[in-house]
């Protein structure tokens, strides 16, 4: 289903990742270890981009991340929220048509819904200090 978001102009990989940088799903032309590399890396940046909620005048829960857009001089990054704990992540050339990008990013996050949730680790630890 990935592939669906690339196969646009200028539009290069995909990849579905964890809150935890864990690689869930990659699209076709992206090998596997370079989208195991690029979820950990996009991972730090979502942490990274969340964190700064305060210098929009709120706090997290006031004002929860949605998106976070990374321009380069060849080309863009573009990672999104794809349900609790995880995230769509899409590369693109610099002459991607960045409006339809995000449309069908949030489309294929629409239509996924649930299938892209990523529930917690077995054997986690939560809250109350007992094993999840």
């Amino acid at each position: 289903m990935l592939d669906e978001v690339v196969k646009m102009p200028e539009a290069r990989h995909a990849i579905l990742l964890s809150s935890d940088g864990m690689l869930r799903a990659r699209s076709q032309g992206i090998e596997r270890d370079e989208a195991e590399r690029q979820a950990a890396a996009l991972s730090g940046l979502q942490s990274i981009s969340r964190s700064t909620s305060e210098f929009c005048n709120q706090t997290q829960q006031e004002n929860p991340w949605r998106q976070t857009l990374v321009e380069f001089a060849h080309g863009y990054v573009f990672l999104i929220a794809a349900g609790p704990g995880a995230y769509l992540a899409v590369s693109a050339t610099e002459h991607v048509d960045m409006e339809a990008v995000t449309y069908r990013m949030q489309k294929l996050v629409d239509r996924l819904g649930k299938e892209l949730t990523s529930p917690p680790r077995a054997g986690t630890w939560q809250g109350s200090g007992a094993p999840a």
